[in-house]
């Protein structure tokens, strides 16, 4: 394994301190919420504190596979995080120069851990002049016979693209055309759907591994607690077998307070829902009301890619010194997904509304300090 520290890692806010950003326009998730704002019962003094079931406390495997009729809950395993299930998969998966294709920009985890293996990894790229629209026909022509491996992001971080369920299962088709192709979804913004949520992509064939977490939607990082799924018998095994040698099992403090969350979900996700809406009405006014930046508007999630219209006129690396420095405002530099620095992603559901309405107005002032 060849392992790096990535840009988003090292510039993140929680690396930076948060005391030294008073509008952070960072996240990629809902605000960070305690167990008590979401009303949880958190009393654990009864709860026996053993090693738990292997592959994840029942009620939580229950609740996580109740998104879908096709999916048991004895095909679900948790694991502490969404990034130890990309681990986990790409490791049982993958070996020094196996082939796979990864939807970019992406999140680093989805990429790093696949190049730490010395994988073959090629790039599926979408575009912002193509409406961050994934081209069906562009990845049949680039996947191969030894393709291993197709990843992909829906809802997609860090442009907030969208496909729908009929692309979804023309994608689950292309995939199961390719004998030693898996496809991988990372759906950890799933239920933050702007109408019907996709299906559980793990549900529509075996040849496809469902990934996700509480982090996101429900703005909990804290409670380190994600999952994977998959209907392949044989490879549920191995996944099974690698966490089980890595982490042996999971929180049982976690995995309890996670299952309340999700029982309480039909109650929980509404306002959510309502306050990333109102959010991303504000960025589109303002989107609207402004000529240095455009963006794709966001289909699903909590964040979008806005750049400057005309890149040439600005100085990036005037305008993100000048945004933090001098305006107090950050925002994730498009570098961080092996983009231009003129590019950057804007998260609107995580800050409270005057702050974001601060750090919208930040943006301008730091884009007219940095014009060429």
């Amino acid at each position: 394994m060849r392992y790096r520290r990535t840009p988003i890692e090292i510039e993140a806010p929680e690396s930076l301190g948060y005391d030294s950003i008073a509008n952070n326009l960072a996240e990629s998730s809902f605000a960070d919420m305690s167990l008590g704002e979401y009303g949880i019962d958190t009393d654990v003094g009864e709860l026996l504190l053993q090693y738990g079931d292997h592959r994840g406390v029942p009620a939580l495997r229950e609740q996580i596979a109740s998104d879908s009729d096709a999916v048991g809950a004895d095909q679900v395993l948790v694991t502490s995080g969404a990034a130890p299930a990309l681990f986990i998969v790409a490791t049982a998966l993958l070996e020094s120069g196996d082939h796979v294709l990864i939807e970019e920009p992406n999140y680093a985890t989805n990429l790093e851990t696949p190049r730490a293996l010395a994988a073959e990894v090629e790039g599926l790229p979408i575009r912002f002049e193509d409406g961050w629209e994934l081209d069906l026909e562009r990845v049949e022509s680039m996947l191969r016979p030894e393709t291993r491996l197709l990843s992909v992001t829906y809802p997609h971080n860090p442009t907030g693209a969208m496909i729908d369920a009929d692309a979804l299962e023309r994608l689950v088709a292309i995939v199961e055309a390719h004998p030693m192709a898996r496809l991988l979804v990372d759906e950890t913004y799933r239920e933050l759907a702007f109408g019907e949520p996709l299906p559980v992509a793990a549900g529509l064939s075996p040849r496809v591994i469902s990934v996700s977490s509480m982090s996101k939607t429900y703005g909990l990082p804290g409670l380190r607690m994600g999952w994977l799924i998959t209907r392949d018998p044989e490879l549920d095994e191995i996944l099974l077998a690698a966490k089980e040698q890595i982490l042996i099992c999971g929180s049982a403090i976690d995995e309890e307070m996670a299952a309340r969350v999700l029982a309480a979900r039909g109650r929980i996700l509404p306002p959510i829902r309502t306050q990333v809406a109102e959010h991303l009405g504000i960025v589109r006014d303002w989107i609207a009301g402004q000529d240095v930046f455009e963006w794709v508007e966001p289909r699903a999630g909590v964040v979008g890619m806005p750049r400057f219209r005309d890149p040439g006129a600005y100085d990036a690396e005037r305008f993100h010194s000048s945004l933090l420095d001098d305006h107090g405002t950050y925002v994730g530099p498009g570098h961080w997904f092996d983009q231009p620095r003129t590019c950057f992603r804007l998260g609107y559901g995580w800050p409270q509304t005057d702050e974001l309405r601060r750090g919208l107005d930040a943006l301008l002032a730091a884009a007219a300090d940095a014009r060429a």
